[in-house]
Formats: structure tokens, C-alpha cells, sequence
């Protein structure tokens, strides 16, 4: 899916962060990969369900995000799961590195998506839902529809 607008191509989204973080802060993060791995990615071939961003020797790194091999990639193909360089400005890193050290916190990719050519990564500093905010959500969601039903009940007659 590209906008033409923006030169924006989304490769994968990572629907369940939203439903099981509250996002606090948004990071765009490009990211340092093989070769391979913008082929697998160009392909749209990416997931981000376990993976999530740390600080490590005062660098942001991406772990456990799949990237599967490049089918004609021979003895060139990258490791799936390997660790990915986050490149970010410095005081973006230690934004991301105080707000991780706290407790609760954490930092999860959000999309992995081309900019211009450019392989990025959306990544969001999250505090993990607890189980009555989901429930909350989901008593607002139900109310709405039965609002909307309502409505269109009475505008039919």
C-alpha cells in the first residue's frame, strides 16, 4: 500500500502493540539491514509480533523482529531474527533508554514502513494495558454501537 502524497510504503503494521500498550510517544527510526533484508522487506515480507527495541552499549537495537530470508539469496540470505542497529539522534536514544529504565515502560515498533527508498521503523515508548483499561475500552466501544444501532433505529421510522 503506497501513498503517492507522502512516498510512503507500509510493509507491516503491529496491530496487537495498540490493543495491548498505551502509546505514549512516537520514535521514527530508520534501520540498518543487509541486503537481503530489503528484498524480504520490499516483498512486504516482515512480522513484528514478539519484537520490540532496547538500549545496548548507547544504541537503540530492534529484537525479534522476523525477517524471513530472501528465497534467491543463496549463501548471502541474514539470520531472520537477528538484532537490528536502530538509527536514531542521540537525544531521541536517551529519551527512549530513561523512558525503558522505568518501570512498566517499554519500547515496541509500531509499522515498518519505506520512506523514500529508506527502511524505517515507527517505534512507540508504551506502558503495558492493565486488564480493566482494555475492559473499559471495550465497554466504550459497546456503547458506541449501541448509540449508532439506536440511532438508526429511530431514523428509519
Amino acid at each position: 500500500m503506497r501513498t503517492p502524497k507522502t512516498g510512503i510504503k507500509t510493509v507491516a503494521v503491529n496491530r496487537r502493540a495498540r490493543h495491548d500498550y498505551i502509546i505514549e510517544d512516537t520514535y521514527e527510526a530508520g534501520l540498518v539491514l543487509q541486503g537481503t533484508e530489503v528484498k524480504s522487506l520490499r516483498r512486504g515480507q516482515c512480522s513484528l509480533a514478539q519484537a520490540y527495541a532496547r538500549p545496548l552499549g548507547g544504541e537503540l537495537v530492534l529484537v525479534d523482529m522476523h525477517i524471513p530470508p530472501y528465497e534467491a539469496g543463496n549463501v548471502f540470505n541474514h539470520e531472520p531474527r537477528r538484532p537490528r542497529k536502530l538509527l536514531l539522534h542521540r537525544r531521541e536514544i536517551n529519551t527512549i533508554a530513561a523512558g525503558c529504565s522505568q518501570k512498566g515502560y517499554t519500547a515496541v515498533p509500531l509499522r515498518v514502513y519505506f520512506r523514500n527508498g529508506y527502511a524505517k521503523v515507527e517505534i512507540g515508548l508504551a506502558r503495558r494495558k492493565r486488564k480493566y483499561d482494555k475492559r473499559d475500552k471495550k465497554a466504550d466501544a459497546q456503547a458506541r454501537r449501541e448509540v449508532r444501532r439506536e440511532l438508526a433505529r429511530r431514523h428509519r421510522r
